[in-house]
C-alpha cells in the first residue's frame, strides 16, 4: 500500500521516520559504544580505477557490477569529496561477528558491451576501494595473463566471488581485507560459447552469477591502535620507510652551510668593518667616496624597487604560505590526521588557506605602506590574487578534463559552490581586513642610511654576479636539502602511501628555511661587494629559484619513478606540479628577502660603531 507521507504524518509514516531515526541513532551509539555479535555493519562501495594512476578514479557503479535498486550515497565531508570519494550503499550484508560461506550477491546478465567493459578495465589493472567502518578495502577487478612468446596467450578473467576477512577487538572492528585465494577467475576471452564456473555466453549475453564469503578473526590490536594495522598492509607497494640518511644528508648540508656563512662571511666582515670603520665618529652619509666594495653604495642599497605592488603581494603570499604548511604539520603533529580520516588534511589545508589570508594581506599591505606605495586598493587585489588565480585557471581546466572523462575527481557544482564561497566570504575578506589593519600599523622602514635622489651608475658585472648563476646557486642548494624527503612526499601525494613522520617532516621543513636563509645572506653579500644595490628582486629569485627545481623533479618522477599515463592523470600530475613549484617559490623567496633585509640593515648600522 502506498504511504502518502506530504502534509500530515500517517501513522506508517511516523512509524517509518521513527525506524529510521532508530538506526540512524544506534549506528552513532555504534561508533561511540562498539558494536554487538549481529549488528549490520554497511560496506560502502567507493571508486575504482588503474592502479597506476592514483588521481584517475571513477564510481564503482559505473562498472557492469550487482548494485541496488535505488543507490543510496554516504554523505561526506569537503576532504573526501576533494580525494575523490563517492561512497555509496552495497548489497553486502555483513553482521559483525558472523561469518558467511558463499553467499549469492545477484545474478548479471551482461551485454556484449558491458562485457567489453569489463575486459578493458581489467586489461588496464583496475582495482576497487570498498570502506568498512572507515576501514578502506581494495582488490583487483579480475586477472590479466601473459604467457608465452610462440604461441602467445592473453587471458582475462574477473572476479566473481570475494572473500572478506575482517579482524575484530572486542565489540570494534581492526582490520579488513578481501581475498580471491583459491578461487578461480570466470574467463572473459572474446568468443568463449560455453558455460564456465557458473557462467554463461549466448545470444550475445553473458550470465555471471557474483558470489563473497565473511571470515571473523579474533585481534589482540586494541581500537585505539587499528591505524598501526592499515599502514602495514600492502596491496599498493610500500616505498616509505624511517629515512635516517636524508635526515644525516641535510643536517650535514645545514652545518656546512651555517659554517660558511657564520665564519668565512662573519670573518669578511670583520676585516670590512676594520677598514671602512677609519673615522672614530662617522656615520654613513659621511663615509669616504673614494673606498669601494658594499661601504660606497650605502646612498643607494636603500632605494625602493620597481613593481613595488608585485613585491609586497609575493612576500605577502609567501608568509601565508610558511604559517600554512606550519599549522598543517603541527596539526599532523598532534595526530588530527589519522589514516581513517579520510580526506582530513585536504579538508584542513583549504580551511586553513582561508584563514590565513589575513597574514597575506597584513605583511603585504605593512610594507607597502612602508616603502611608499600609493596604489594599495591595487596591492590588496594582487595579494589576493596572486595565488588564487593560477589556481583557479590551473583547476578549471584539470576538472574539466576530468568531467569529460568521468572521473570522481571532477567536483560537484555543490562543491564548487562552496570552495568559491569560502574565498569570497571568508578569504577575500580576510585578505581585505589584513591589508588595512597593515597599512594603518605600519611604521617607517627604518633604514640606516639616507638614500639620495641620483641612483649611482652600476660597474659592469662578472658572469658569476648575474641574475640566472645566483638563481642556480640559491634554487639547487636548499632543493639537494630536500632531494631525498621529496620522493617520500611525491610518493604521498601523487602515490597511495600513508605519510606519518611528520617530526621527520618538521625538521626537514625547518633545515629548508635554514638552508635558504643562508644562501639568500652569502649571496646579497656577494652582489653588494660588486657594488650592485639591486639586491631587492635578486634576493627574491636567487632562492624563490628552488620552485623550479622542484618542476623539473617532478618531470623526472613522472618519467622514472611513477608508471602513471594517461591524458587524465598526467594534465593532473603537472598542473599541480607547476601550482607546488610556485608555492615554494613564493614561501622561499618570502624567507629570503627577509634575511637579506635584516643582513643589510645590520651591516649598514655596524658602519656607525667605533
Amino acid at each position: 500500500m502506498a504511504m502518502q507521507c506530504g502534509g500530515f504524518l500517517t501513522s506508517d509514516c511516523q512509524k517509518t521516520m521513527r525506524l529510521h531515526c532508530i538506526l540512524v541513532l544506534s549506528s552513532f551509539l555504534g561508533l561511540i559504544l562498539g558494536y554487538k555479535q549481529g549488528d549490520n555493519l554497511t560496506l560502502y562501495v567507493n571508486k575504482v580505477g588503474p592502479y597506476h594512476n592514483p588521481q584517475e578514479t571513477y564510481h564503482y557503479y559505473t562498472l557492469p557490477v550487482c548494485r541496488p535498486e535505488k543507490v543510496h550515497h554516504k554523505s561526506l565531508s569537503l576532504g573526501e569529496v576533494l580525494d575523490g570519494d563517492r561512497m555509496a550503499e552495497s548489497l553486502y550484508h555483513i553482521r559483525f561477528r558472523e561469518n558467511v560461506e558463499k553467499k549469492t550477491l545477484c545474478q548479471l546478465i551482461l551485454s556484449e558491451k558491458q562485457v567489453d567493459q569489463l575486459r578493458e578495465a581489467i586489461e588496464e589493472l583496475y582495482y576497487f576501494e570498498f570502506v568498512l567502518d572507515d576501514i578502506p578495502i581494495w582488490g583487483f577487478v579480475g586477472y590479466i595473463e601473459e604467457s608465452g612468446f610462440l604461441p602467445h596467450s592473453h587471458k582475462v578473467g574477473l572476479w566473481t566471488h570475494l572473500d572478506f576477512n575482517i579482524e575484530y577487538n572486542g565489540n570494534s572492528v581492526i582490520f579488513a581485507n578481501v581475498s580471491v585465494k583459491d578461487v578461480k577467475p570466470v574467463p572473459l576471452e572474446e568468443g568463449v560459447g560455453a558455460a564456465v564456473g557458473g557462467v554463461g555466453l549466448g545470444g550475445g549475453s553473458l550470465t555471471v552469477t557474483h558470489t563473497y564469503s565473511v571470515h571473523w578473526f579474533d585481534s589482540s590490536l586494541p581500537h585505539a591502535r587499528r591505524a598501526e594495522r592499515l599502514r602495514d598492509y600492502s596491496f599498493f607497494p610500500k616505498t616509505l620507510e624511517i629515512h635516517w640518511l636524508s635526515i644525516i644528508n641535510s643536517l650535514v648540508l645545514v652545518v656546512l652551510l651555517l659554517g660558511f656563512v657564520i665564519i668565512i662571511l662573519m670573518r669578511v666582515l670583520k676585516n670590512d668593518f676594520a677598514r671602512y670603520n677609519v673615522e672614530e665618529e662617522g656615520a654613513c652619509d659621511d663615509l669616504d667616496q673614494g673606498d669601494n666594495g658594499w661601504k660606497i653604495i650605502h646612498t643607494d642599497v636603500f632605494r625602493f624597487p620597481p613593481y613595488k605592488s608585485l613585491l609586497c603581494a609575493v612576500l605577502g603570499v609567501g608568509a601565508q604560505f610558511l604559517t600554512l604548511a606550519t599549522g598543517i604539520i603541527v596539526m599532523a603533529l598532534l595526530g588530527m590526521f589519522n589514516v581513517h580520516h579520510h580526506g582530513a588534511i585536504n579538508s584542513a589545508a583549504i580551511v586553513l588557506y582561508a584563514l590565513t589570508s589575513c597574514v597575506s594581506g597584513y605583511v603585504s599591505g605593512s610594507f607597502y605602506t612602508q616603502i611608499s606605495g600609493q596604489r594599495w586598493v591595487w596591492n590588496i587585489i594582487l595579494t589576493s590574487s596572486l595565488f588564487s588565480a593560477p589556481l583557479f585557471l590551473t583547476w578549471s581546466i584539470v576538472n574539466s578534463i576530468h568531467w569529460w572523462s568521468g572521473s570522481t575527481q571532477a567536483l560537484p557544482a555543490t562543491t564548487v559552490l562552496l570552495l568559491l564561497g569560502a574565498w569570497m566570504l571568508v578569504g577575500f575578506p580576510l585578505t581585505v581586513i589584513g591589508g588595512i589593519v597593515g597599512k594603518n600599523r605600519a611604521g617607517s622602514f627604518q633604514a640606516p642610511c639616507r638614500t639620495r635622489n641620483i641612483p649611482r651608475q652600476i660597474p659592469t658585472q662578472p658572469w658569476y654576479k648575474h641574475t640566472a648563476v645566483h638563481m642556480s646557486i640559491g634554487g639547487f642548494l636548499p632543493f639537494s636539502a630536500i632531494s631525498v624527503e621529496l620522493y617520500y612526499i611525491f610518493a604521498t601525494v601523487w602515490g597511495r602511501e600513508h605519510y606519518t613522520l611528520y617530526g621527520i617532516l618538521l625538521c626537514v621543513f625547518a633545515i629548508l628555511l635554514s638552508v635558504g636563509a643562508c644562501i639568500s645572506v652569502a649571496l646579497t653579500y656577494f652582489l653588494l661587494s660588486g657594488e650592485d644595490y639591486r639586491w631587492w628582486w635578486r634576493s627574491v629569485l636567487s632562492t624563490g629559484s628552488t620552485g623550479l627545481f622542484i618542476f623539473v623533479y617532478s618531470v623526472f618522477y613522472y618519467r622514472n619513478r611513477s608508471s602513471m599515463s594517461g591524458l587524465v592523470q598526467t594534465t593532473e600530475f603537472f598542473g599541480y606540479s607547476l601550482l607546488t613549484a610556485l608555492v615554494f617559490s613564493l614561501m622561499l623567496g618570502s624567507v629570503s628577502f627577509w634575511a637579506s633585509l635584516a643582513f643589510i640593515r645590520y651591516i649598514y648600522r655596524s658602519l656607525k660603531m667605533d
